[in-house]
């Protein structure tokens, strides 16, 4: 359940209390108009490990997804694909994409991925009678990159999860008190441990505070394996055993919410994002957010926290130390946090989709 999940849930949810489209999901081989809201651990597993040891696998669950999907979508308008690539349908079809970081930085992504996007995205993207993006920045990325008409390209900006916001100490104590963590006391970072995440940045940041500082706002990495995450398994155990980094792994999303809602800073430095889920997220916490400059992270954060270089280490180690010696500061960029957290909405999130779906298939159009 990273992004791509959390946005695929959090609209099914949102277009299913519109309570006005006959919508079905489908989930790779069946379909149901019952929205399954627990993907099974033990199976994304196995998924993983088929893809490491079975040549071609990608290409081989792609035909068999296809033919089940063949099955399942008659008698529908609209196929939207929430995840970039989407399989042949015979009636308008309605792509998100959330990003091009296979192509603006194919170095963090697994090899066979980039393969299978550059085989199928601009075939998908090139047959979508819509396409839906979370921020400006990748609406002109596609135009830039691919020559569509920025006409065809909607930007409906995500929503956060009414679940996470402020909390006292005593509602985070349940996750905190056994990491060792204090309430306000540590920096966090949020996200898979892959190359475009940057973590490395975030680790040599932290390490540059001085060492009082370090010591009482530890670094706090929550985040399950990803892609590539050597060079950060590195860099991560000699500062978890000099006790400056604390590993959290991946966390259940109720525990998410209590270790974002304690945290004095989020830190995101990411290379490259298509909107930027935890940033957000801790922001409707009231917890100020420190990321980069780029990409679509500045149309999330806004003046609502700090954002650096993502290659300056020094910029990123010195809004760390304003945040955690400026009280003042931090809390005018709290408040500030909570006030632009509320413009980002599911609901109206699931209203623009809802219009773009009836752009892609007008009232009235044959079938």
């Amino acid at each position: 359940m990273t992004g791509v999940g959390q946005y695929t849930l959090q609209l099914a949810r949102s277009l299913l209390a519109l309570d006005s489209l006959d919508i079905a999901f489908f989930d790779g081989a069946h379909s149901s108009r019952e929205l399954r809201s627990d993907p099974s651990a033990a199976r994304g597993t196995a998924r993983s490990w088929v893809r490491r040891l079975v040549p071609g696998a990608y290409e081989i669950k792609r035909m068999l997804e296809q033919r089940s999907f063949g099955r399942a979508a008659t008698g529908y308008d609209v196929y939207h694909e929430p995840a970039t690539l989407a399989l042949a349908f015979p009636g308008a079809t309605v792509v998100t994409v959330h990003d091009l970081s296979w192509i603006r930085h194919p170095e963090t992504h697994p090899p066979e991925r980039v393969r299978a996007l550059e085989r199928h995205f601009e075939p998908a993207l090139r047959g979508a009678a819509r396409v839906i993006t979370g921020a400006a920045f990748i609406k002109q990325e596609i135009m830039q990159v691919f020559g569509l008409p920025g006409t065809l390209i909607d930007v409906i900006p995500h929503g956060r999860d009414p679940a996470f916001r402020p909390l006292p100490a005593d509602e985070t104590s349940r996750v905190l008190g056994p990491a060792g963590l204090v309430h306000g006391g540590y920096f966090l970072c949020v996200g898979t441990l892959e190359p475009r995440k940057n973590l490395v940045l975030a680790i040599q940041a932290h390490a540059l505070l001085p060492a009082a500082l370090r010591a009482r706002h530890p670094l706090v990495v929550a985040g399950m394996k990803g892609w590539g995450d050597s060079a950060v398994g590195k860099q991560l155990s000699a500062k978890v055993a000099a006790g400056d980094v604390r590993l959290m792994g991946y966390l259940e999303r109720g525990d998410l919410v209590r270790l974002t809602a304690g945290a004095l800073a989020m830190v995101y430095p990411s290379l490259y994002e298509g909107f930027g889920f935890p940033p957000l997220e801790a922001m409707a916490c009231g917890v100020p957010a420190v990321t980069s400059n780029t990409s679509s992270l500045p149309e999330v954060v806004g003046d609502a926290g700090l954002m650096v270089d993502p290659s300056d280490v020094e910029g990123l180690s010195a809004a760390m130390r304003e945040l955690a010696q400026d009280p003042g500061r931090r809390g005018d960029l709290s408040a500030r946090s909570l006030s632009r957290a509320q413009g980002f909405s599911w609901e109206r999130c699931a209203l623009a989709t809802q219009a773009t779906y009836r752009k892609a298939f007008p009232v009235g159009a044959p079938a």
